[in-house]
């Protein structure tokens, strides 16, 4: 291995979707087989990261192609704008999804993984949407804003994440809704406090900490490396373009891939179309993220996360590495055993020195393997870089 050190709601809900599961087919376990079985479907879907502009060049080792400056491939200064000021970035990636209604709170709750209904108003938390067999449909992070819960999902699985979750409403008062088109996400990071206090009174100072005003939600998030703080500003597409200009001229814009990058830094995962059903929740650290809450009550796919965690030892977690390219959904393989696949990418994006740096989901016993390569054994190989937060002990 290379390493490198470095910087239930009613019962009848329950019903249907015990119904829905016993039709559908049953996902795989990051297989070729499974992801050759998605291709079809996703065909249109974009992966997790933004793609650069066509005819920009990709140094990034990530095809593709894309428009708006927001989506080209950063540069070695869009990165030290972070370290030397402050930068936002346009997050198209992620959409805004809103749960309105007296019911809301209680029916997510029985849907997350996470305490919903116990969420007061001055904090976020991460929370998994999983299948019955505990496969994760989608990653969110969730808050309530005035009257409303609402969420950030990757916007390639927005659409089926509403639909599905409105599948199993039925009598509680809850609406389901994507605000994508009128509603954005921004991420602010750097020496950004003044900027901010421009728009917002009162910043929030702890990680998942949120603010709500007129002027949208603002959102703590981990800090970006050397300590750069980090905050995800929720608001109005209107409200946005009225201090545009302003944030263009104390801070300048970067790619979207970018805060790609600072997530992937920061260890958090994000489930994207191309890694639709694939993990577990422990397999991508999310227990460990604070993103499930085993004293809760029932969510589909219950039983199977709390097996995975108190009936024996979790074999599969995520790790951060760089490598020369890589997408999401893109299978690795351990030169020791290299007929089968040892994990799966679950997130890149464009790393300053070039290559890709990713969060890889992998067996823990390929991390002693001499290597570890994208696509086959003969791949692009993993170098292995240390995570953020330190894993529980598995033994």
């Amino acid at each position: 291995m290379t390493t490198a050190a470095n910087s239930t709601f009613p019962l009848n809900a329950a019903a249907v979707q015990a119904a829905v599961a016993s039709s559908a087919p049953s996902p795989g376990l990051g297989t070729a087989a499974h992801a050759a079985s998605h291709a079809a479907t996703e065909a249109s879907a974009s992966s997790s990261v933004p793609r650069p502009v066509a005819g920009a060049g990709d140094s990034s080792g990530i095809s593709g192609s894309s428009s708006g400056a927001a989506n080209r491939v950063p540069e070695r200064a869009d990165f030290d704008r972070i370290t030397a000021g402050g930068a936002f970035a346009v997050l198209d990636q992620l959409a805004v999804i809103d749960a309105a209604g007296a019911d809301a709170g209680s029916f997510l709750h029985t849907q997350l993984s996470n305490d919903v209904e116990n969420l007061d108003s001055g904090a976020a938390r991460l929370a998994g949407y999983c299948s019955p067999k505990g496969r994760l449909l989608a990653s969110v992070l969730v808050w309530r804003a005035d009257q409303t819960i609402r969420m950030l999902a990757s916007a390639d699985l927005s659409a089926r994440l509403v639909k599905r979750l409105s599948m199993f409403v039925l009598r509680a008062k809850a609406k389901l809704a994507d605000l994508s088109t009128t509603h954005i996400a921004i991420g602010i990071a750097g020496e950004v406090t003044a900027v901010l206090s421009r728009i917002f009174a009162v910043l929030p100072d702890t990680v998942h900490g949120v603010v709500t005003t007129e002027a949208g939600s603002l959102i703590r998030v981990p800090d970006a490396p050397a300590g750069r703080a980090r905050f995800l500003w929720v608001t109005s597409r209107e409200q946005f373009e009225s201090h545009r200009d302003m944030l263009a001229q104390q801070l300048g814009e970067v790619p979207a891939a970018l805060w790609d990058w600072l997530d992937i830094h920061a260890g958090e995962p994000r489930i994207t179309a191309a890694t639709y059903e694939q993990f577990v929740p422990q397999m991508i650290n999310f227990e460990v993220l604070g993103g499930v809450n085993f004293k809760k009550g029932c969510y589909p796919g219950q039983e199977i996360v709390a097996r995975s965690q108190y009936r024996g030892t979790i074999k599969r977690r995520a790790m951060l590495v760089h490598t020369e390219a890589a997408s999401a959904g893109d299978e690795v393989f351990d030169s020791a055993d290299p007929g089968q696949p040892c994990g799966m990418i679950v997130n890149a994006a464009p790393a300053p020195g070039g290559g890709v740096d990713c969060l890889v989901e992998i067996k823990l016993a390929s991390l002693d393997s001499a290597s570890v390569h994208v696509g086959s054994a003969q791949g692009p190989a993993l170098t292995f870089l240390p995570l953020p937060y330190v894993l529980p002990s598995e033994a």
